[in-house]
């Protein structure tokens, strides 16, 4: 049986941004993320966003050296099993108060053609955090967002 073409929904497709953090559904995300740059014959460009908050300032530097380390390990098994995959992947990491901001600002600056992220994020709090972040994301992006059901 031929495997089936399938052409590209998305008008360019050649750059994809795909928004992860780590929680339980960043699997789900990467493969949508996968499947879409497979027919769209894409680069892929994995962000993570690690929060910062000003009122933690006095412990900030430690935290944010753990955080950064954790987030870049998150990212190099994303990049590997994007790779393994025969599609191109570069990995971003960005620390902000508002998540959703350097989402969009990397979209714009690499003229990317498709975000893909969550509906949530990690448990608790993040997983609210993570649903208004994609809403601001779809608001303020410079192209279509895949919003995936998680």
């Amino acid at each position: 049986m031929e495997q089936e073409e399938f052409a590209c929904p998305i008008t360019k497709g050649e750059k994809i941004l795909v928004a992860v953090d780590g929680s339980e559904y960043t699997d789900i995300i990467v493969d949508q993320a996968i499947s879409m740059g497979r027919i769209c014959n894409s680069t892929i460009f994995a962000i993570s966003v690690i929060p910062f908050f000003p009122e933690y300032e006095s412990f900030a530097a430690q935290l944010e050296e753990e955080l950064s380390k954790n987030t870049r390990k998150i990212l190099e098994k994303v990049k590997n099993r994007i790779e393994k995959e025969n599609i191109e992947c570069e990995t971003v990491v960005r620390i902000d108060e508002q998540p959703h901001e350097p989402i969009v600002q990397e979209a714009k600056e690499r003229n990317v053609d498709l975000i893909i992220m969550g509906t949530r994020g990690r448990t608790g709090l993040k997983r609210v955090l993570m649903g208004s972040v994609a809403q601001k994301v779809i608001g303020h992006a410079p192209c279509p967002v895949m919003v995936v059901p998680v």
